[in-house]
């Protein structure tokens, strides 16, 4: 069962969290700022942190900065009361992984919880199964159809990172960033040669399909 750690210094907000989360059967545990976290968290596996941005002590930003730093790959959720584009924007660069703000829809929060897990599950496990369709990241190969392909490994990356978050879109400027890096010389137009490959390679596959959305970048899809 999956442990979250929800950090608040509004004890109603703690409380509220709590319930609504071991209604669906989670391990809870809280914390009143980012202080008492890290001390939970040295005596306990946690396997997601959903907490405020202002609060005493060691507040959310602090919090996070401090695993990241450490090295951490903690999923963290940041719940916050701040809207402002430019608050969402230093939570996202010190390493949050997603953001909410108050009030929350307690159905939204459970949705955002289910998927960040999910993508965690796929980090550590290494592996994305779509029906009988399998991505081992180890070995670069995708499974399905009687056969293995050995991908060569930006081909790989690309699609290993579109269907991981399914119907996301990611700009090529994006995708160059992350799988080819920022500092590389190449342009942008070579996502858009290894997304053609990937489509020819797949092709007729019908558990999953790489969509272009204009003017914007990619998407995956899956089917099954």
């Amino acid at each position: 069962m999956f442990h979250i750690l929800v950090i608040d210094d509004d004890r109603n907000a703690r409380r509220y969290m709590q319930a609504l989360l071991e209604g669906e059967h989670y391990t809870v545990s809280t914390a009143g700022n980012g202080l008492e976290a890290l001390n939970i968290m040295d005596g306990v596996h946690i396997d997601l942190a959903i907490l405020d941005i202002m609060m005493p002590g060691m507040d959310g930003m602090e919090f996070t900065r401090a695993l990241r730093e450490g090295k951490s790959d903690l999923p963290i959720l940041m719940v916050s009361a701040k809207q402002l584009p430019a608050d969402r924007k230093q939570a996202f660069m010190v390493g949050t992984d997603d953001y909410m703000t108050k009030p929350v829809d307690g159905e939204e929060l459970l949705l955002h919880v289910r998927a960040l897990l999910r993508r965690a599950k796929i980090a550590s496990d290494r592996r994305i199964e779509i029906g009988q369709v399998v991505l081992d990241y180890d070995s670069m190969t995708v499974t399905g159809h009687g056969e293995v392909q050995e991908l060569p490994q930006k081909e790989f990356l690309l699609l290993f990172k579109l269907l991981s978050y399914p119907g996301r879109i990611f700009t090529r400027i994006q995708l160059m960033d992350e799988i080819w890096g920022s500092d590389s010389d190449t342009g942008w137009e070579t996502v858009t040669v290894h997304i053609g490959r990937l489509r020819r390679r797949f092709e007729g596959w019908e558990e999953f399909e790489i969509v272009s959305v204009r003017n914007l970048g990619y998407k995956a899809i899956k089917k099954v």
